[in-house]
C-alpha cells in the first residue's frame, strides 16, 4: 500500500487518536480545570445514545425480516452462544491465572461507607422486568436493552409470518437501518471533538485516583487487558479471517475501540462496532444479530475483572482463592456477571451485588469493588466491546466452514 492508499485508508483512525492523545495530554497538565470541557464530550454521548435506541431496534429486526433463510439465522444464534460462552472462560481463566501471581488485593483496605439501598426484588420479577416492560415507552430507554432486543427479534420475525401481506413493513425495516447507519455516520465526524474533550475530562478529573490504594489492582488489570486485547484478539480475527482478517480487524476497528474506552459503554460504540464489522466484512445478517446482542450479553473484559473482584474479597476476608471447585465456581459467577451487566455506564454494579449476594459478603465490601469496577472500566469496556466484532468474524468463519 502506497502512502496516499494508507492515509486514505487510517485517515480518520490517524485523526481520532491524534484528538484522544492530544485530550489526554491537556487533561494530565489542566487537571480538574478539564471539566470545563466535559459538555463537549457529553454531547457526543448524548448522540450516540439517542441514537442507539432506534439503531438497535432496526439492525435486529431488518437482519430477521430480509431473511430468506431461518435455518442460518438459527445456526447464527447457536454459535454466537457458543464463541460468546467460549472467550468469556477464556478471559476468566487468565485473570485466574493472573491473581495467582500478583495479589491485587495487597495494599487495599476496606471502606466502610454503606452502599445506596437496593430495591429488593424476587429472581422471577426480575428476569421478568429484564426481558419486556409494561409499555412500549419503556422500550425507548436504554436500560430496558435486552426487553427492546426481544421485541426487534419477535418484530422480525411476525413480518415474516405475515408473508406478502408484511413485505411492505420488511421493507420500511430494511430501509429504517440503512438510515441509522447513515445517521452514525454522521454523528461519528464530531467524533475526534467529543472523545477529545471527553478523554481529557476523565485524565484530568480521575487519574489521580487510579494512584493511590488501587494501584496494584489497576497495575494487574491494565497490562493483563492490553495483553488480551492485542495478543487474543489477533488469534481471534486470525481464526475469524485468517491473516487477511487479522489486518482488516487491526484496521478498522481502533475507532470502535477508541469510543468504547472513552465512554465506558459498548452502547455508545455500537455504530462504531457495525462500521467496523461490514468494512471487514462481516456479512449484514451476522453483524446485526450478534453486535446488538454482544453489547449487553457478551462481555470479556467485565469477565476479567469480575475474577480479580472476587480474588480480591476473598484475599480481604482470609478466605482461599485455590482449589478446583472454588476457581471453577468463580468463572462461572464471571460469566453470569458479564451476562447481566447491560451496555450502560456504570452497568457494572449488578454484577458487583451480584458478587456481594452470591458470596454472602456484608454490603461493606460493595463499594471497595465498585472502585475497582470504576478505575478499570475502560480498558473493561473497550473489550466488551471490540470483543463483539471479532466474535462476529469467527461466527461467519464457523457459518462458511459448516456449509
Amino acid at each position: 500500500m502506497d502512502a496516499k492508499g494508507f492515509l486514505k485508508q487510517w485517515r480518520f483512525t490517524l485523526v481520532l487518536m491524534s484528538a484522544v492523545a492530544f485530550g489526554a495530554g491537556l487533561g494530565y497538565f489542566i487537571g480538574v480545570k478539564a471539566g470545563v470541557l466535559k459538555p463537549f464530550g457529553d454531547v457526543f454521548l448524548n448522540l450516540l445514545f439517542t441514537a442507539v435506541v432506534p439503531l438497535i431496534f432496526f439492525s435486529l429486526s431488518s437482519a430477521i425480516a430480509a431473511s430468506n433463510n431461518i435455518k442460518r439465522l438459527g445456526r447464527i444464534a447457536g454459535l454466537m452462544l457458543v464463541v460468546f460462552f467460549m472467550t468469556g472462560v477464556i478471559s476468566s481463566a487468565l485473570m485466574v491465572v493472573a491473581v495467582k501471581i500478583f495479589d491485587p488485593a495487597k495494599g487495599l483496605t476496606l471502606s466502610l461507607a454503606e452502599p445506596a439501598a437496593q430495591e429488593k426484588d424476587g429472581l422471577a420479577n426480575k428476569i421478568v422486568n429484564t426481558v419486556t416492560v409494561s409499555d412500549f415507552a419503556g422500550l425507548l430507554n436504554r436500560r430496558n436493552m435486552l426487553a427492546l432486543i426481544v421485541f426487534s427479534v419477535l418484530t422480525g420475525f411476525a413480518s415474516q409470518a405475515a408473508g406478502v401481506k408484511g413485505k411492505t413493513f420488511r421493507e420500511f425495516l430494511v430501509s429504517g437501518s440503512e438510515v441509522m447507519g447513515q445517521l452514525i455516520k454522521i454523528i461519528m465526524l464530531y467524533a475526534p471533538i467529543g472523545l477529545g474533550a471527553y478523554f481529557a475530562y476523565l485524565v484530568g478529573t480521575f487519574g489521580p485516583q487510579i494512584l493511590g490504594s488501587y494501584a496494584r489492582a489497576v497495575g494487574l488489570y491494565y497490562p493483563l487487558a492490553i495483553i488480551y486485547f492485542i495478543f487474543g484478539f489477533t488469534i481471534y480475527a486470525f481464526i475469524g479471517g485468517g491473516s487477511k482478517g487479522v489486518k482488516d480487524f487491526w484496521t478498522f476497528i481502533p475507532p470502535a475501540a477508541l469510543t468504547a474506552f472513552g465512554t465506558g459503554s459498548s452502547l455508545a460504540a455500537l455504530p462504531a462496532n457495525l462500521e467496523a464489522a461490514r468494512r471487514i466484512g462481516v456479512p449484514e445478517d451476522v453483524r446485526e444479530i450478534v453486535l446488538p446482542l454482544g453489547a449487553t450479553i457478551h462481555m470479556d473484559g467485565s469477565c476479567l475483572a469480575a475474577i480479580m473482584k472476587i480474588s480480591v474479597l476473598f484475599t480481604l476476608y482470609g478466605r482461599s482463592f485455590s482449589g478446583v471447585e472454588t476457581l471453577a465456581g468463580a468463572i462461572g459467577v464471571a460469566i453470569l456477571c458479564g451476562v447481566v451487566i447491560s451496555g450502560i455506564p456504570s452497568g457494572g454494579v449488578l454484577g458487583e451485588m451480584l458478587i456481594v449476594t452470591l458470596y454472602g459478603f456484608g454490603p461493606e465490601t460493595l463499594p471497595i469493588i465498585s472502585m475497582i469496577g470504576t478505575v478499570v472500566d475502560p480498558p473493561a469496556t473497550m473489550i466488551n466491546s471490540s470483543g463483539d466484532t471479532v466474535a462476529a468474524m469467527m461466527i461467519n468463519r464457523f457459518l462458511k466452514n459448516g456449509k
